[in-house]
This record gives structure tokens, sequence and C-alpha cells, in this order.
């Protein structure tokens, strides 16, 4: 059995699908940051067969929900002050992202002037499908 020490102040990233951890970790800057970081990957689960989990010790503040929201809005995001879960937050597909993806659009504005952000809105909440803001060019594949 593996054994993972509890956190004082941060927050428990539960539920992500085996393999998406490590993605997780840069998309959320994790590498960046001075915090302490345990990835627990391919873990058995009853309700996924297998899963991923992040603990960071850090300022919940740290956490961009709309990012996570982006990779995978099924992730359980518990909060942690003194050593308990104090909330767990429900993440919800952000409108719109800036600067997670870029276009695949050779054509597209962003292409050719590299300071504009890559901007994506939410067209599609069923199908959970993004486009691009400046050429409306769908982004097809999660990350």
């Amino acid at each position: 059995m593996l054994n993972v020490g509890k956190i004082e102040e941060g927050f428990v990233l539960d539920h992500i699908q085996a393999g998406k951890s490590l993605s997780i970790y840069h998309h959320l800057q994790l590498d960046q940051l001075d915090c302490t970081v345990a990835i627990i990957k391919n873990a058995r689960s009853n309700k996924m067969g297998k899963k991923d989990i992040l603990k960071v010790e850090c300022d919940i503040d740290m956490l961009d929900l709309d990012v996570l929201a982006f990779i995978d809005h099924n992730i359980t995001v518990n909060v942690i002050q003194d050593g308990e879960i104090v909330d767990k937050k429900e993440l919800i597909l952000p409108q719109e992202i800036r600067n997670i993806i870029k276009c695949r659009n050779p054509r597209c504005i962003t292409s050719i002037e590299q300071e504009l952000p890559h901007i994506f809105v939410l067209t599609d909440p069923k199908k959970e499908i993004y486009r691009c803001k400046y050429c409306e060019e769908k982004y097809g594949e999660r990350i």
C-alpha cells in the first residue's frame, strides 16, 4: 500500500483521468512554483478503474480553475486547510480560455500577429467544443 502524507494547506485534485496528471502539472505551471507536489499515477479506483491524483501544498489561490475545467471538468478539487478538507470546488467549462491552446489555422491572425492572445470561446457546451475567437477554427482534441 502506497502512503502519501497529508498536506496542511493546499488542494488535492482527485478523479483525474489516468495518465493526465503530468499534463495538468505543466498546464497549471506547478513546475514554476516553490511548493510540494505529489503526483500519484494509475491509482486504483472503484469508479474509474484507474485514476491519477495530484496533491499540492501551496496557497489555494495559485490554482487556475479555468485551465483545470478546460482540461477535465470532472476532476474533484478538494481544498485543504489545517490538514482537513474544508471545501470541494465544482468545475464548470469556462466560456472563454486564453493562451491554453493555440489556433492551428495557418491563415488565422494569431499566426501572423505573434503578440495576440490565443482566445477560444465555448460554442457548444454539450459537445464541449471551443472555437478560435478570431477565425472560428474548431479546437479538435482535448488536452
